[in-house]
């Protein structure tokens, strides 16, 4: 048996052999130590090889925060196959596109997405296999999962050759156009280690997610970070603004993550007197409000280091040193700049796109996509799509998403900037704001507002409320107050869903007769 190991599968048999029995994951009321993970991984290998996936070849995994989870995508690796997390919430062309674009060989899926799986299976040439959770295999499923753990846990015998595979391929949710599936070809050996010491966290503490598996932040953060850290690694099944306080308590964790709106959502829970009692001390967020900052550090007794990062493409900013608002500085040896239209550096203050590079070169790669490469890794930069500005200091500043921009009466507009004064309203937990169609050409912006339970909140009332607190052309035109919004896993917007229901349930400003007119 030729062994090619990758990082984590050496970093687990450490592990492994310091400390067997110590404990590494917490679900539920459960605790598996690093021999019991190892012996899981092993089983839910050789169960991958009698149902004949090679190395090299890809595996989708689309189930939810479970354990079983970790076992398949470890084991993958460990055979020298490619690990394709999926987003349980893909249905349709969408799902079909990933499945038939990685050229999965085999699928495990949860039984709530059998149908989805199985409309799609017959269209997909390369699927072989299709492994089922918590069902019953027949009627186009081949095996349960249950069968798959059910092997021995020795090790499984297999040549992987150096360039087999391991690891994962992730797909991004993207603005336009299908999501493109990220290959990395290389990394950056200092960024997640400098993160990962900034958390301060010490070996034997947990650490502690919400976020799902299927997505980098969980899987690469909190799970690998938490074997570099010799931590603990706690998973609840889903984000919960009632539970995750009484989650860290009864985990002992000392660290989460958040992305988007969890902090504000956090926030508008009602206070409690155990808020200061638990023993998380940093929160590593991504993209949290700069409103809300000091309020939630105080009301809750942490820390919050903001992170900048992408699936995409290697590089972060950290920002450890809590300027509110800011995204940090680079980490490691990533090199950022915000450059114009033409790719022109521009200097502090000046609003731009956000691009870097790695020393090595090219770290990353769309799956099939070439020239979609090309085009974001143009002149040796890495285009991010995403809007920011830089300080005398050097400090990033995020300023909304490029692709998201609304152009309104000849002004472009940035979603983020009407959302973060929208979403400030005491009565509004979160919002989305988006371009429509206008009859005078260009954009016309819609905002989607979700209220707090049991709060009340007119269109006229929010219109006033935004006058003043953004530019007179960036005030909503139309107004929609809906149940919940459409979101990924991840808890990112689905801005193309809100933007398929148009205006016809919307409240209309211009035909209330209402207008909001330079200052």
């Amino acid at each position: 048996m030729t062994r090619a190991q990758g990082t984590t599968e050496q970093l687990i048999r450490m592990r492994v052999k310091q400390h067997p029995r110590e404990t590494w994951l917490k679900f539920r009321d459960q605790e598996f130590s690093w021999e019991q993970v190892l012996a899981n991984i092993h089983r839910a290998a050789n169960g991958l090889l009698e149902l004949g996936v090679k190395p090299g070849e890809r595996v989708a995994i689309m189930m939810g925060n479970r354990p079983e989870f970790l076992w398949v995508h470890f084991a993958i690796g460990f055979i020298g196959a490619v690990s394709v997390p999926v987003n349980t919430s893909q249905r349709g062309a969408t799902l079909h596109h990933v499945l038939s674009d990685s050229d999965s060989a085999a699928v495990i899926f949860e039984e709530g997405l059998r149908d989805a799986v199985l409309t799609v299976k017959a269209s997909v040439p390369s699927l072989r296999a299709t492994v089922v959770a918590d069902g019953k295999a027949g009627n186009g499923v081949d095996w349960t999962l249950e069968r798959l753990l059910d092997h021995p846990e020795g090790e499984p015998d297999v040549e992987v050759g150096a360039k087999a595979g391991g690891g994962s391929m992730m797909y991004t949710s993207g603005t336009t156009g299908p999501p493109k599936g990220v290959v990395a070809t290389g990394g950056d050996s200092t960024a997640l280690p400098t993160v990962f010491k900034a958390l301060g966290i010490k070996p034997g503490e947990t650490m502690y997610t919400a976020l799902p598996l299927f997505h980098g932040n969980a899987l690469m953060i909190s799970g690998f970070g938490s074997m570099i850290l010799d931590a603990k690694f706690a998973l609840a099944e889903r984000f919960s603004a009632s539970r995750l306080w009484d989650d860290c308590r009864k985990f002992g964790a000392v660290e989460f993550n958040t992305l988007g709106g969890m902090i504000p959502i956090l926030l508008k829970q009602p206070p409690r007197a155990d808020d200061r009692k638990h023993n998380v001390r940093v929160v590593l967020s991504a993209a949290c409000p700069p409103s809300v900052w000091r309020e939630f550090e105080d009301r809750f007794g942490v820390r919050i280091i903001e992170v900048y990062g992408m699936v995409d493409s290697p590089g972060f900013l950290m920002n450890a040193e809590g300027r509110v608002g800011s995204m940090g500085k680079p980490v490691g040896e990533v090199e950022f700049r915000v450059v114009d239209d033409n790719d022109q550096p521009l200097g502090p203050g000046k609003v731009g796109e956000l691009c870097f590079r790695h020393p090595k070169g090219q770290l990353s790669a769309y799956h099939k996509l070439p020239d979609a490469t090309a085009e974001a890794y143009r002149g040796g930069w890495f285009h991010s799509g995403d809007l920011a500005k830089t300080d005398a200091d050097g400090f990033y500043y995020f300023s909304g998403r490029k692709k998201a921009s609304i152009r309104r009466r000849g002004e472009n507009i940035s979603a983020w900037e009407i959302e973060t004064v929208v979403d400030q309203h005491p009565a509004v937990l979160e919002s989305a704001a988006y371009a429509v169609p206008s009859e005078l050409g260009e954009d016309d912006v819609k905002i989607a507002v979700v209220l707090k339970p049991g709060a009340h909140l007119s269109p006229e009332e929010l219109i006033e409320y935004c006058r003043g607190r953004m530019a007179y052309y960036a005030v909503p035109r139309f107004i929609e107050f809906m149940d919940e919004l459409p979101k990924t896993g991840t808890h990112r917007i689905q801005y193309a869903a809100l933007k398929a229901r148009g205006i016809a349930d919307a409240w209309d400003r211009e035909a209330a007769g209402i207008i909001v007119s330079r200052a």
